[in-house]
C-alpha cells in the first residue's frame, strides 16, 4: 500500500525576508541568516520539476538576493551550522599568533574586531527531519549594509568550503564531496567592509563593481599584540614603610663616622708631616698668644720691671784708661750713686756717658767720691722722665732673704740675676794699688750669691720689694783668688755690696759738701800685726805720735801696744776689720772697746770723731 506523504512542512515566519533599514543592528545576523539559507538549500535534494502539484498552492517565487551565496560564510559572521557542534567549554587561553596551528580542543575564538557582533554558542546537530532552530540575529557591523531575509524554502548555505580555516574554537566535520548532480558553488569575495577570520584564504576572481574596494586594516600594534586579557594581573605591591633606626643604632652610625674621619685625618696628618719632612711645605708650629697681664710685684719679673727705669750704663773714659760700670737713680734732679772705681778712670779731665734703660744718653759729671767708701756721686742736666729707686734700711736685712743684682756684666746692659743674702757686716777691702794705700776701701759688705761680674759695679742689688739695699762694689774672682775687686774672673757666687746705710750717708755729704768724712778713734794700727786682734802702733805715722793727743782713743785711756780685741762685743781679727767695725758707723757715735794690754782685758768707752776725705 501506497502510505500517504507527510505533508511538507510549510515555511516559518523567520525565514521570510524582511526589508532592510538603514543603520539596523540586525543587518550582520540576517545576512548571515540568507547565507546559511542558501547553503541549506545547496546542500537539499533537488525536487522533481515533472512532480505532481495536487494539493499544492502554488508559492510566489523567492525573490533574488543581492548577490551569490557566500560559501565562506562560516561563523563568527553567520549562526552555527549543522556540520558543527556546541564546542565544550574551555577556559580562554592566550590567543596564538596568525597561522599557527592549534591542537584541538585548545583553540579558542578570538574577540570580534571593534564594530563587529560576537558569534552566538553554536548548537548540536539536530536529528534528520527535525526542524532547525532558527539563527539569532546579530547586529551589523558599522558600515556593512543589512541582507534582505530569505523567502520561506531558501535552501540553507552550504557548509565552508575547503581549504578555508574555521574560527578559533570551531570544530569541523569531515569533509563532505559535492552534492550529485550540482556543480560546486563559485567561490565569492566576503563581504564588503567584513574581515575574514583569521587564517581565512580568500579565492582571487575578478572584482565586483558593485562592491566598494575593501579598506586596509592597520596592523595591530605592539601594545595590543601583547595584551592578553585573561592575563592574571598582580596586586600593585604595598607601599614600604620607612625604617626606623634605633638610637642605638645612631650611635653606633655616629661612632663608626667618628672612628672612620679620625683614621682619615691620621692618614692625612701623617701624610702631611711626611710631606713637610721631606722640605715640601713651611712647617707651622702651635704657639701660645701674647700674654699682656703684669707679674706679680714680688716676682722677680716683677722686680726687675720696676726697677730697670732706674738703673744706668755708665761709660767712663780717661787719658790712659777707660771702663764701664753701673749706677742708679738717686732724684729727679738727675744724682745717680756708683763706685768710685768705676769713675775713677775719668780722673779731672776724663769723659763720662750715662745711658738710660730706655735708650737715651747724657753726658755727666763728677759731684763727688770717697776712695775710702768706694762711692761716687755723678750728675745728668736736662733729662726728663727720671725714675729714682726707693732705699730700703740695710739693718732690716736678714740672712736668706731674696734679693736680686741688676747691672751691666762685660757691657751687657740691663743684665738681671737674683740670689740670696749669704751673710752680713763681711769686713772686706778693695783697691790697695797704689803704695800709699790710699786707694783702699773698707767694705762692712752684705755677702750674696746673686751672679755679680766686671760691669756690675755700682749697681743696685734689690730686695723682693724693689727697694735698694746695698751698692755691688766687689766679687771674689776664681783666677787666681788674690783679693777682692782686682780680678776678672766669673762669678763664683761670692759678691759683695755696700750696705745701702752707709751709701745713703756718704751719697748725701758728697751731694752736699763734694766730700765724705770718715768716723776715727785717733789712733794709728800696726797693719802688719799677726796676732789675733788689732795692735795699736807703737809709733806713729811719720812725726806724729800714735796715740792721737785729746783725741777718742786718748780720753779712753788707750795707749800705744794695746791690743783691742772687741768692738761693742763682735770679735775683730786684725786691723782692717777693726777700720771697716769703725767706718760703719756714722761720726758722734758710741762705742764699746774691749782692750788687751800685759795679757788684761778692760773696757774702755769712747765717742767717734770724724775727719775728712780730703
Amino acid at each position: 500500500m501506497d502510505e500517504p506523504k507527510a505533508p511538507k512542512p510549510k515555511p516559518k515566519w523567520w525565514s521570510r525576508p524582511v526589508a532592510a533599514r538603514p543603520g539596523d543592528q540586525s543587518s550582520d545576523a540576517a545576512e548571515g541568516a540568507e547565507e546559511r539559507t542558501e547553503a541549506a538549500a545547496a546542500q537539499a535534494p533537488p525536487e522533481p520539476v515533472d512532480a505532481p502539484m495536487e494539493g499544492r498552492v502554488p508559492e510566489e517565487p523567492a525573490p533574488r538576493p543581492l548577490h551569490e551565496p557566500d560559501p565562506y560564510s562560516t561563523p563568527p559572521y553567520g549562526g552555527p551550522g549543522p556540520w558543527a557542534p556546541a564546542p565544550p567549554v574551555q577556559h580562554p587561553v592566550a590567543t596564538p599568533a596568525q597561522g599557527t596551528h592549534v591542537p584541538p580542543g585548545m583553540a579558542q575564538a578570538p574577540p570580534p574586531a571593534p564594530g563587529m557582533a560576537q558569534a552566538p554558542p553554536q548548537t548540536p546537530p539536530q536529528a534528520p527531519g527535525t526542524p532547525q532552530a532558527p539563527p539569532q540575529a546579530l547586529p551589523p557591523a558599522p558600515g556593512m549594509a543589512q541582507a534582505p531575509p530569505q523567502a520561506p524554502g531558501t535552501p540553507q548555505a552550504p557548509p565552508p568550503a575547503p581549504g578555508m580555516t574555521p574560527p578559533h574554537g570551531t570544530t569541523l566535520p569531515p569533509a563532505a564531496g559535492p552534492v550529485p548532480g550540482q556543480s560546486a558553488p563559485a567561490p565569492m569575495p566576503p563581504h564588503p567592509g567584513m574581515t575574514p577570520p583569521h587564517g581565512t584564504q580568500l579565492p582571487v576572481g575578478p572584482a565586483d563593481p558593485h562592491r566598494p574596494a575593501p579598506m586596509a586594516q592597520p596592523a595591530p600594534t605592539a601594545q595590543w599584540r601583547g595584551y592578553d586579557p585573561w592575563t592574571v594581573v598582580p596586586p600593585p605591591a604595598a607601599p614600604k614603610t620607612p625604617k626606623t633606626v634605633s638610637r642605638r643604632g645612631a650611635w653606633i652610625a655616629v661612632l663608626l663616622i667618628a672612628l672612620v674621619a679620625g683614621c682619615v685625618g691620621g692618614g692625612i696628618g701623617a701624610y702631611a708631616e711626611r710631606d713637610n719632612a721631606s722640605g715640601g711645605v713651611d712647617v707651622k708650629l702651635p704657639q701660645a698668644p701674647v700674654e699682656k697681664e703684669a707679674r706679680a710685684p714680688g716676682s722677680v719679673a716683677g722686680i726687675a720691671a720696676s726697677s730697670l727705669p732706674g738703673v744706668v750704663t755708665i761709660h767712663v773714659r780717661g787719658s790712659s784708661e777707660e771702663g764701664t760700670g753701673t749706677g742708679f737713680v738717686l732724684d729727679k734732679q738727675g744724682h745717680i750713686l756708683t763706685n768710685n772705681h768705676v769713675v775713677q778712670p775719668a780722673g779731672a779731665d776724663g769723659d763720662i756717658s750715662v745711658t738710660f734703660n730706655s735708650g737715651q744718653d747724657a753726658k755727666a759729671e763728677i759731684i763727688g767720691r770717697d776712695a775710702g767708701y768706694d762711692l761716687a756721686v755723678v750728675k745728668v742736666d736736662r733729662v726728663s722722665g727720671l725714675t729714682p729707686l726707693p732705699l730700703g734700711n740695710s739693718d732690716s736685712v736678714r740672712v736668706g732673704d731674696p734679693v736680686v743684682a741688676i747691672g751691666a756684666p762685660f757691657d751687657l746692659a740691663g743684665t738681671v740675676t737674683s740670689g740670696i743674702i749669704s751673710a752680713k757686716e763681711r769686713p772686706i777691702t778693695a783697691g790697695g794699688e797704689k803704695e800709699d794705700g790710699s786707694d783702699v776701701s773698707y767694705v762692712d759688705a752684705l755677702q750674696t750669691d746673686a751672679p755679680i761680674n766686671p760691669g756690675n759695679s755700682g749697681g743696685p742689688l734689690v730686695d723682693r720689694k724693689g727697694r735698694v739695699i746695698g751698692i755691688n762694689s766687689a766679687i771674689r774672682a776664681a783666677d787666681d783668688g788674690s783679693g777682692l775687686g782686682g780680678g776678672q774672673g766669673g762669678s763664683i757666687g761670692l759678691g759683695f755690696a755696700i750696705p745701702i746705710n752707709q751709701g745713703k750717708r756718704v751719697a748725701e755729704e758728697l751731694i752736699n759738701t763734694g766730700k765724705a768724712t770718715h768716723p776715727v778713734i785717733g789712733v794709728t794700727l800696726d797693719m802688719g800685726y799677726t796676732g789675733d786682734g788689732a795692735r795699736v802702733n807703737t809709733k806713729g805715722a811719720g812725726s806724729g805720735p800714735p796715740v792721737t793727743s785729746g783725741g777718742p782713743g786718748d780720753k779712753a785711756g788707750i795707749k800705744a801696744g794695746d791690743v783691742i780685741t772687741e768692738v761693742d762685743g763682735v770679735p775683730v781679727h786684725s786691723g782692717q776689720e777693726l777700720i771697716v767695725k769703725i767706718r760703719s758707723h756714722r761720726p758722734g757715735d758710741r762705742l764699746e772697746l774691749t782692750v788687751k794690754r800685759g795679757g788684761k782685758k778692760r773696757t774702755a768707752g769712747l765717742t767717734l770723731g770724724s775727719a775728712s776725705s780730703g
